[in-house]
């Protein structure tokens, strides 16, 4: 088959490479859209991969076109959104239903090979099936709707209050509409980009701030009566709004970091103490699992988006390329600002 091929830092080739073969418990899928994550640029260009060569690509969705005999519940020609992480089963995180927390997994995309590819195998039961009536662009974006919802789920979110999302990207556009479907009073989303902006109104946020904009946190606060907000989920992982998010958080409220930040993060004693003051819960949540696995995360996704609930808009999209340009899509990255949106990898 064809992959595209990580053989060193920045030097991704699209090349012949070895067909996976599969056990009996496994699916061999027809890769049909794969998404580039912002975890995979740092390998791509960061000297941040494992090892090389490596095939890398978490975030997908293809067709079955062979199954392990001992695989009952998928059928060749099935659609299907490939779930990433394959957990031990076996430590006591996993033993827990904690298999984010598993230290003894394996991620398809970074640690194996990966959906920048034709075909990626992966086990029957990270497998999850979609309505035909769904695009295959749309099963690409189920790994990034499940983070979002893992971090509601994870910070215990409940509806009734007023909602802040920073950062406007695709797992921030994933976690206000996630926050609608799941009462909040008002959803308010913060970006530095009007376009993205105006996508997260389009797609149902009730309030949009540009934090480039003078006066914007006088703004917020006079929305929100001063009470602040009653959930903040950080997005972005940047600085500048991890920072934001101590400073727009109400008394007794609930902050989840959800972006993964790049640089160090350093607070000063007054904007740290808003912790203190405000008795506000500060938790992180990373990847996007629960009992019994993959989860919550990922049923309910199929469902909100077979329902129509969870929306999808080309706007989300900001690059669809063939597969064997995967280079020149991470030469965009290499522009600071040009990528916004997310990049598909295509296959015929």
């Amino acid at each position: 088959m064809k992959a595209a091929v990580l053989h060193a830092n920045d030097d991704i080739r699209y090349e012949e490479y070895p067909t996976p073969e599969i056990s009996d418990e496994e699916v061999l899928v027809k890769v049909r859209a794969s998404g580039v994550c912002g975890s995979d640029v740092p390998r791509v260009l960061n000297n941040g991969a494992h090892y090389y060569p490596i095939v890398l690509g978490h975030e997908f969705s293809g067709e079955i076109v062979e199954r392990g005999k001992e695989v009952k519940s998928l059928n060749v020609g099935d659609r299907i959104a490939g779930v990433p992480l394959i957990p031990c089963f076996k430590c006591d995180d996993c033993q827990k239903g904690s298999y984010s927390l598993c230290k003894f997994y394996s991620f398809i995309g970074s640690r194996i090979q990966g959906s920048f590819a034709e075909y990626v195998k992966l086990p029957a039961r990270n497998a999850i099936k979609f309505d035909a009536g769904l695009s295959f662009e749309q099963g690409a974006l189920f790994e990034p709707s499940t983070v979002a919802l893992h971090g509601l789920r994870h910070a215990g979110f409940r509806g009734g209050e007023d909602t802040a999302i920073l950062g406007a990207g695709t797992i921030g556009l994933f976690t206000a509409q996630w926050a609608k479907i799941f009462g909040a009073k008002r959803v308010f989303v913060f970006d530095i980009d009007n376009d993205r902006l105006s996508l997260a109104k389009k797609m149902g946020a009730d309030v949009v701030i540009n934090t480039l904009e003078d006066g914007f946190k006088d703004r917020a606060e006079a929305l929100t009566e001063d009470k602040g907000f009653g959930f903040v989920f950080e997005t972005a992982g940047s600085d500048n709004t991890m920072k934001l998010s101590f400073e727009i958080a109400g008394n007794r409220s609930k902050l989840c970091f959800i972006g993964t930040p790049t640089r160090d993060l350093v607070f000063s004693p007054r904007l740290f103490e808003n912790m203190h003051r405000k008795e506000f819960t500060l938790t992180g949540s990373w990847m996007s699992y629960s009992a019994p696995f993959p989860g919550a995360e990922w049923e309910l996704t199929a469902h909100f988006f077979s329902t129509g609930a969870l929306k999808y808009d080309e706007d989300m999209i900001y690059s669809k390329l063939p597969l064997s340009q995967a280079k020149r899509a991470f030469d965009y990255y290499k522009i600071p600002g040009k990528v916004k949106g997310k990049i598909l990898l295509m296959n015929e």
